[in-house]
């Protein structure tokens, strides 16, 4: 394997049956996992000439091996208590995005962790369904991009040196060469894609795993008990899932050697930078550079042993077998120079690096999907993973029908008065924010009495919004909604680890919606320099709706009337609803009355009020006087009328705690 760009890791058969044949393509879509047929449904769907092409005989070849001990992490679970589809997929990790309600992955299995051989199995029913145009048993190995009179355009060459050329290249490749380390004594080392799975293998054996990841503790808890100890070693701590809300590391289904090492059974964790340890030959003695009289890896004299200079150093014994389960890295040796996106500094240069729309960055037309495109969200958000990269994807796909066939971004046209009612919807049933935390948010237009909703929409591109959706910013400015978590360090199983009271909303810590109000669209400087840990850079004003240990955003005084205060702020005009009644007595006593009488009751719509109901609000406190009802277009009465709501417009002025 060679990692570089312009270094293809093959060479093509010339058979003179395929010799020089060229299809032409508007989208071609390389891989057949996930993402790839994620993307082939939207583009099917839009009635675009793609194709995908997959070098193996199936989809998601990857899972026939992967994970090695063959049980997904990827929560698969089918009752929730709801009937709403979109709901549903916040706790489904597994299914696309169609619009066939039954082709959900709950079909091939109802496990809550289910087998991976039920994830190919699945992509099968999906490529059938939907009348997928893929084409097996293409392996691509060289591509390159050409600049004519048409434009750029990139060349796919498969085994058999024939030709896909295509305007815009989607890379759904996902990561499948295993990451490697360099030290004295690797060529020892056993392979998480090559060890034996039968924990016989490991009996009374001593076995050290490079790596603290989900694959090293999967290989670690299938030979537990079997091995006389297993030790694990890498350069950081276990990070653990539900510390960091990040479901790439460790998750509970995995952590049994926490366990053992805790409870002293004779397995343990240690850390060490693994580019200064060495591998001793025969007998697998673990021990450091710094130690070593030469650079090869046979028999260790007594003095280039650690424990020789430290007589408790906790590897001190020999092991049996060595194993690396260090993850997988994006395949770039398929590149040519013309056409290889750089590497990312996140993930130690695993990852393409690329623009906040997924397009490759200095390779305009090459965009990244799925696995290989968590550069953008690594370690804190799901891009790496199906539940969060099946949005990603559908974002992707939204970019491209703008950029290439002016349809703008979809968006809803709602009235002012329907604002809190929808984003209240929102909250309470979308997945894609919910799983994209951060990340891709929804976005509101204001337009005076109306806006449009443009739905998950990536936050880091907020600054490009108009050119990559079709969509102006007015006047009235624009309110972002994202679902974020806190960014205190707490005890997550503490007693105080949640927050309860709406006017302490901004301290939640755990994932709840967050509301950005600005005059005018974020600028590219601005998106750079913003706080850190923020999403998004410091806005005119801020809302954030209290966490929920339901995640139902619902509550009358919790949840509702503090947002719809903040809103009142942010459109200077008056939400509230009211009865014909109120609404014909307003009209007669104020310029302006109401924006939902405006909007109702001024063109013959509304609901009567009758005597029961007046005396029911009446008891319950809910009337205002007059003089607190109306509306003024000047802004500098405004604050007045906000006053008794105090904890909207206050969340804004709390952005430095």
């Amino acid at each position: 394997y060679v990692a570089s760009c312009g270094a293809p890791a093959w060479s093509p058969s010339f058979d003179n049956r395929h010799h020089n044949v060229t299809r032409r393509y508007d989208y071609c879509v390389l891989g057949a996992g996930p993402a790839g047929l994620q993307m082939g449904y939207f583009l099917s769907k839009a009635r675009r000439n793609y194709v995908i092409l997959e070098r193996n005989s199936g989809p998601g070849s990857f899972f026939n091996k992967y994970p090695r001990h063959r049980k997904l992490i990827s929560i698969n679970k089918i009752y929730t208590g709801r009937g709403n589809r979109e709901f549903n997929l916040r706790h489904d990790w597994n299914s696309l995005l169609s619009d066939k309600p039954d082709l959900l992955f709950k079909r091939v299995s109802d496990d809550f962790y289910p087998p991976a051989d039920a994830f190919p199995q699945y992509l099968s029913l999906f490529v059938g369904e939907l009348g997928l145009r893929v084409q097996y048993g293409v392996d691509v190995g060289r591509i390159r991009a050409v600049q004519s009179a048409t434009g750029r355009h990139y060349i796919l060459t498969d085994q058999h040196a024939s030709d896909y050329t295509c305007s815009v290249l989607l890379v759904a490749t996902g990561l499948w060469v295993p990451h490697t380390v360099d030290f004295v004594g690797a060529d020892l080392v056993e392979g998480y894609e090559s060890i034996s799975t039968n924990p016989d293998d490991y009996k009374d054996q001593a076995v050290l795993i490079l790596g603290k990841g989900n694959s090293a503790f999967e290989t670690a808890q299938s030979i537990l008990g079997r091995a006389s100890r297993v030790h694990m070693l890498s350069s950081s701590p276990v990070r653990l899932a539900w510390q960091t809300h990040y479901v790439g590391d460790l998750r509970a289904v995995n952590n049994e050697l926490i366990d053992t090492y805790q409870l002293k059974s004779l397995d343990g964790l240690a850390e060490a930078r693994l580019e200064k340890i060495v591998i001793k030959r025969k007998q697998l003695y673990l021990t450091l550079n710094k130690y070593m009289h030469s650079r090869n890896s046979f028999d260790a004299t007594q003095e280039e042993l650690p424990g020789h200079h430290i007589d408790n150093f906790p590897m001190r014994k020999p092991y049996d077998r060595v194993i690396r389960c260090l993850g997988f890295r994006f395949n770039f040796s398929i590149f040519d120079s013309s056409a290889c996106p750089p590497n990312s500094e996140n993930a130690k240069g695993r990852l393409p690096e690329l623009t906040p729309w997924y397009e490759g960055k200095n390779t305009p037309g090459l965009f990244v999907l799925g696995t290989a495109s968590h550069s953008r969200d690594y370690r804190s958000s799901a891009g790496g993973f199906v539940h969060g990269f099946r949005y990603t994807a559908r974002a992707v796909h939204r970019l491209l029908e703008h950029r290439y066939h002016r349809n703008a971004w979809p968006s809803t046209q709602l009235l002012a008065t329907h604002l809190q009612s929808w984003i209240l919807k929102r909250v309470d049933e979308a997945s894609g924010p919910y799983q994209m935390f951060e990340v891709l948010g929804d976005v509101i237009l204001l337009r005076g009495s109306h806006c449009e909703y443009l739905e998950e929409f990536p936050l880091q591109a907020l600054p490009q919004l108009s050119s990559l959706s079709g969509h102006d910013v007015s006047m009235h400015g624009l309110i972002v909604v994202v679902m974020q978590y806190g960014k205190k360090k707490i005890d997550y199983l503490g007693r105080s680890r949640a927050e309860t009271e709406w006017t302490n909303a901004w301290k939640s810590n755990f994932l709840h919606p967050v509301l950005y109000y600005y005059k005018t669209l974020p600028s590219v400087e601005e998106m750079k320099l913003r706080p850190n840990g923020w999403p998004l850079p410091r806005p005119q004003a801020i809302h954030h709706i209290v966490e929920d240990f339901l995640t139902e955003w619902d509550a009358p005084i919790s949840h509702i009337q503090p947002l719809r205060r903040f809103l009142e702020h942010c459109l200077q005009t008056d939400l509230r609803a009211f009865y014909a009644e109120s609404c014909f007595h307003l009209s007669l006593t104020h310029r302006m009355p109401p924006l939902f009488c405006q909007q109702g009751y001024l063109k013959q719509q509304g609901i009567p009020r009758n005597s029961q109901l007046r005396q029911r609000v009446h008891d319950a406190g809910l009337t205002h006087t007059e003089q607190d009802v109306g509306t003024s277009d000047a802004d500098s009465t405004f604050p007045n009328y906000l006053a008794p709501a105090g904890a909207s417009v206050s969340s804004g002025l709390k952005l430095d705690l």
